[in-house]
């Protein structure tokens, strides 16, 4: 969903999937490579996770490569093919890698406000007539990337439980990220814009986009948060260990490049709620590219 940028310190995964076999060491190795989400350059997330690293390190007694993929595709690809032993994906990510790799297995997700769910919000310009989700027919929505979760299935979903269809009810454009849906409806752009709550006051309280222009109009029901997987294969003790550093992490240093006060557990069912979002959408996620 996020574009590539200035590569530096770290693994790049664009090159690992272009070679032949698997770098993994078997169900116990001796490195795990541990893959982060590409959305800042790779250099910075490296950087931002070197206490992630010693902490994992330390509690795991393995030495721990960091990873970072070219886009969230790539990222899929190296789970489907054991090329990573940890990833850290979207929600909506997350479903379409299990989708493409049974095997794999979330285990724990941030956890903000006291609990591993977050929400997504419909936004509206104040000058565009909208006082709620419903007024939004006849209007242009901004969406973010096809693939995500919160810009686009799930507002889109609140959409289609009001009887809205995209396409017919309303015009809609993909606008790649979260805040240029925001920007675009600050603008006037689009009328109305899909985005997750987190990134939304982010963006009000660091005035990079003007409250006065913009006003919420709907909020979804609770969205699974990004889950931390590992592959299904790995030796029950090592899984157990690794669910273990995660579950009791505390330090907010280490939270921190998450944006998260703890990890909590999670389980695939959990994210039903995007499956069955997507078949009221009639959104084949064989067909998503992640």
């Amino acid at each position: 969903m996020i574009s590539r940028r200035t590569l530096g310190a770290g693994f790049v995964l664009g090159a690992l999937l272009r070679t032949g076999p698997s770098l993994s060491q078997g169900a116990d190795p001796d490195t795990l490579k541990v893959a982060l989400l590409p959305d800042e350059s790779a250099s910075t997330i490296i950087q931002n996770n070197q206490g992630l690293k010693s902490y994992l390190e330390e509690r795991l007694g393995k030495r721990i490569e960091l990873v970072v993929t070219t886009d969230y595709s790539s990222m899929i690809e190296a789970m489907r093919f054991k090329r990573i032993d940890l990833g850290y994906f979207g929600p909506l990510s997350y479903v379409l890698a299990k989708s493409r790799s049974p095997g794999i297995e979330p285990f724990a997700a941030l956890v903000s406000g006291g609990k591993p769910t977050y929400t997504s919000y419909l936004i509206a310009n104040v000058n565009a007539g909208i006082a709620k989700a419903e007024d939004v027919r006849g209007k242009t929505v901004g969406f973010g990337d096809p693939a995500s979760t919160s810009s686009h299935l799930i507002p889109r979903g609140l959409l289609k439980n009001l009887g809205l269809e995209a396409g017919e009810d309303f015009k809609f454009q993909h606008l790649g990220t979260h805040d240029a849906v925001a920007r675009a409806v600050e603008a006037g752009n689009v009328q109305a814009g899909g985005i997750s709550r987190t990134i939304f006051e982010t963006l009000v309280e660091r005035k990079l986009i003007d409250s006065s222009k913009v006003k919420v109009v709907a909020e979804s029901r609770p969205i699974p948060n990004y889950p931390w997987t590992l592959r299904g294969d790995l030796t029950p003790a090592l899984k157990d260990k690794i669910k273990s550093a995660f579950l009791e992490m505390k330090d907010p240093a280490i939270l921190k490049p998450f944006k998260a006060e703890a990890f909590g557990p999670i389980t695939n069912a959990d994210y039903d709620v995007l499956r069955e979002t997507a078949k009221l959408l009639n959104i084949d996620l064989t067909k998503v590219k992640g």
